[in-house]
């Protein structure tokens, strides 16, 4: 653990992004997008398992157990890292990103200004959608760092692992963690109406009970803001819609019209007059005509709504590139706005003695198992039966079929 805690901070000082441990290799770094094998660096595989087993809680461990693979963060000789635990023909392997310590702004992201108009919505859903690693999360901390300078608002947030910490601004933040502080984002979301937020993060919208919740929340006046995997705002709108039942669906149509704020879809492309990636969006906002196009199931239109939106703020990919990109006079490399550094947000973490927090871990057995029944006569010439704990329900159904 010492000799992990070591690297920890000599990539701290080096401006270290990843590191990748595995068993019987070297231990490899990433700096500026390039690998550096650690030649003088290795774990055994069993040193790796050592190392996992203490990084991890037992809900975690479990996860590991059963699928394999486990996302998790954590603060380490004081750098906040997101860490991906997965099996390899070596055994474990290890994962490493280290997390700017200061959440970034939006002008170092070197995101479109009119980003901060979203930050002063009071309600609706906003939609940041794009691949795996294309920086969405990075995006909706820049947001929510935003908002909490500029506005007096109750923020709680639900992800899956947090990985920037806010200290509160002029906001009040609150931050949960699915699996450890919150047993799925369906529950999730119901209890967070109770905790009068005003804004509502939800890591991700994958089933559709999740979505309807999300709506509702967004529908009854809170911004709520999450992330949707698709390629384009087009795509998100048709996954949400027929997420639900056929017969839903119109419903949802009405509601999602009603509620949506915005879809932001972010890619990573790469400038070579700069040589790195910069935030590449298509912006989808919320106006008349695309709330008359979703109720009306006119999804195909969407796309040349965004092309004639100028005068509304959207923002087609195409002329995302013509207008912003190709004009913006200066960029802010990704070695200076996502530098790894100590995380200035560490807050003492607390677990509580009045939680179970192995409830709902699986394989724990905390729930009571359901009865069992069996049917027999009160009396020997009594017609009314007597259901008692000696047989399962399916029998039961089957003796009165038969009867």
């Amino acid at each position: 653990m010492q000799r992990f805690r070591s690297l920890v901070v000599a990539c701290l000082k080096d401006g270290i992004t990843d590191m990748h441990i595995t068993g019987g290799h070297p231990v490899v770094f990433r700096k500026h997008g390039q690998v550096f094998p650690q030649r003088k660096t290795a774990f055994s595989p069993e040193e790796v398992d050592t190392l996992v087993a203490r990084l991890i809680n037992p809900r975690q461990k479990e996860t590991l157990r059963s699928r394999w693979s486990v996302d998790f963060a954590i603060t380490e000789a004081g750098a906040r890292l997101r860490i991906n635990v997965f099996s390899t023909t070596r055994g474990l392997s290890m994962a490493i990103r280290f997390l700017p310590g200061t959440t970034p702004t939006i002008e170092s992201l070197n995101l479109h200004p009119s980003l901060k108009d979203f930050c002063s919505l009071r309600s609706g859903l906003l939609l940041f959608c794009g691949a795996t690693g294309s920086g969405k999360t990075t995006t909706i901390a820049a947001m929510l760092g935003e908002i909490n300078r500029t506005r007096s608002a109750h923020i709680v947030t639900m992800e899956d692992p947090v990985e920037y910490r806010f200290r509160s601004g002029q906001s009040f933040i609150e931050q949960r963690e699915h699996g450890l502080h919150f047993q799925s984002y369906g529950q999730g979301l119901i209890d967070v109406l109770r905790q009068a937020p005003d804004v509502i993060v939800v890591g991700e919208l994958r089933e559709a009970e999740t979505m309807r919740l999300a709506l509702n929340a967004a529908e009854s006046g809170h911004l709520v803001i999450s992330t949707l995997h698709s390629s384009t705002p087009e795509e998100a709108i048709y996954r949400i819609c027929n997420s639900f039942p056929l017969e839903a669906q119109e419903f949802v149509r009405l509601q999602l019209s009603s509620c949506l704020a915005g879809v932001i879809v972010q890619h990573l492309t790469m400038l070579p007059s700069v040589g790195y990636r910069v935030p590449h969006l298509a912006i989808l906002r919320g106006n008349d005509a695309v709330r008359t196009t979703i109720r009306e199931n006119k999804f195909s239109q969407i796309e040349n709504i965004m092309e004639t939106g100028k005068r509304d703020g959207m923002f087609s990919l195409r002329r995302y590139e013509q207008e912003f990109l190709n004009t913006r006079a200066a960029f802010t490399p990704p070695s200076v706005s996502l530098r790894p550094s100590r995380d200035t947000a560490q807050e003492a973490e607390h677990r509580s003695a009045l939680l179970d927090y192995d409830a709902g871990r699986p394989g724990f057995a905390n729930t009571p198992s359901m009865p069992q029944f069996a049917l027999r006569p009160a009396t020997a010439d009594d017609p009314q039966y007597v259901i008692d704990d000696s047989a399962p329900l399916d029998e039961i159904i089957q003796r009165i079929t038969e009867r």
